[in-house]
């Protein structure tokens, strides 16, 4: 018991000889400067970056001014932190110590970590990992002994055939796997949003830099995994080659698929919103274009899963994609005995009267409503109607449902008759006698 007063005894003497030392004095003017000129770092840069100081429209960006907010609140610990790291080489070359400045980079580091967590983070898995390895790899930095947990946990490992698995290579791949793929996913959602708002691109454009945005994202967040891992790079030509020959043997419809979709997306023709007729008779609105397939939206609340090589190797009918006008017929039969002249202005007046038909003296002789003779039937006259409309007479525009309706009312008003089917029957040859 005595041995250990004396040892403590001796430990507290120690500390105080060495904090009234002359370098520990010269360390503290170093963090007290170093903190200043963080902090004039930290506002010089955000009365500056224009990104910074821009306020930005909520409706377009959703959340993207409260992410910029969030980063200008971390200037100062992230200059703070690594003005430290400088001052740390400074302090171990001028004054020949500097686990005073240590000390306090790793106080920055947590002050880092607490602001990013409050700032940015939202996930609680990622709150999780930084709060109790971030935090507790900062402490353990502060006291200098780091480099020794480190070693030791490095000299933990398992060996799984030629492959050696560390205690610390596991530690430090979920640590910055869960912090690369964080980042991957929120700087790929906010790319997303600011790419498909730039009106100065029409939509199929905006959907091949989205996509293409999205895998390299992605792409190089897992090649920074791979580095992190340890993982030799030069391995992936190897797995490259393996992958290439699957792709042509069995993943063929996908790398099909891909590439048509890249093509669609390039060669717009065809986007969102479309209306899309396809070689099978099937019809809908395109509402979702990917990589691999197109989703078409039908009026009845179905949607049609095509993919992406049906719209390079089959032919479709693309209603609306340069054009939202479209021409629309109707047919009806009318007596023989009817005053066709009298017929053709009461129809052509019913049609015009209708709110989404296009009419006017403004528009081309071709494209305002019209009523004619089609031919001559067995039981009466085919009339044939034609009109114009913005959009498909399908859903929400039952166009030609309407003007049938409307049509019969006319008709019946006017006393205009729509006849039956009529057939004559000749009974040759009288009754044999008997």
């Amino acid at each position: 018991m005595q041995w250990l007063s004396e040892q403590a005894a001796a430990a507290w003497l120690s500390t105080l000889a060495r904090l009234a030392s002359p370098a520990t004095y010269a360390q503290l003017a170093i963090v007290v400067l170093a903190a200043g000129l963080a902090w004039l770092i930290a506002a010089f840069l955000g009365g500056r970056v224009k990104a910074f100081r821009t306020r930005l429209a909520p409706d377009a960006f959703q959340d993207m001014d409260a992410m910029l907010s969030g980063l200008r609140r971390l200037l100062p610990p992230v200059t703070l932190a690594i003005v430290l790291s400088l001052a740390k080489s400074l302090s171990a070359d001028a004054v020949g110590e500097s686990w005073l400045v240590q000390a306090a980079q790793g106080a920055a580091l947590i002050y880092l970590i607490y602001s990013f967590i409050s700032q940015l983070v939202r996930n609680p898995a990622v709150i999780f990992i930084f709060a109790w390895i971030g935090i507790p790899v900062s402490l353990l930095y502060m006291a200098g002994w780091l480099d020794d947990i480190t070693r030791y946990l490095d000299s933990v490992s398992v060996d799984v055939g030629n492959i050696k698995i560390t205690l610390y290579a596991v530690i430090r791949t979920v640590f910055f796997g869960a912090l690369l793929f964080w980042l991957g996913r929120a700087s790929n959602n906010a790319g997303q949003r600011i790419i498909r708002h730039r009106t100065m691109l029409d939509a199929s454009a905006r959907e091949v830099v989205a996509k293409l945005f999205e895998i390299s994202v992605y792409g190089f967040t897992l090649l920074l995994l791979f580095n992190v891992m340890g993982v030799d790079l030069t391995a992936l030509a190897v797995f490259g080659g393996a992958l290439g020959v699957g792709l042509g043997v069995g993943l063929q419809p996908i790398a099909s698929n891909f590439i048509s979709g890249l093509i669609i997306l390039l060669d717009r023709s065809i986007t969102i919103g479309d209306y899309i007729e396809l070689e099978d008779g099937r019809a809908g609105t395109l509402r979702d274009l990917t990589i691999r397939s197109a989703t078409l939206e039908t009026f009845d609340g179905k949607d049609i899963m095509v993919p992406n090589e049906r719209f390079i190797t089959t032919a479709f009918v693309n209603w609306t994609h340069n054009n939202q006008k479209q021409r629309y017929s109707l047919n009806f039969q009318v007596a023989y005995k009817t005053d066709l002249d009298k017929l053709f202005e009461i129809v052509r007046e019913v049609v015009r009267s209708h709110p989404k038909v296009l009419s006017g003296d403004d528009l081309p002789l071709a494209e305002r409503p019209d009523a004619e003779i089609e031919k001559f039937g067995d039981s009466g006259i085919d009339i044939l109607v034609e009109f114009w409309m913005d959009g498909i007479d399908d859903g929400d525009n039952r166009v030609g449902a309407d003007l049938l309706l409307m049509i019969w009312t006319a008709l019946k008003a006017n006393d205009i008759e729509i006849p039956f089917p009529q057939r004559e029957v000749k009974v040759l040859g009288g009754p044999k006698a008997s």
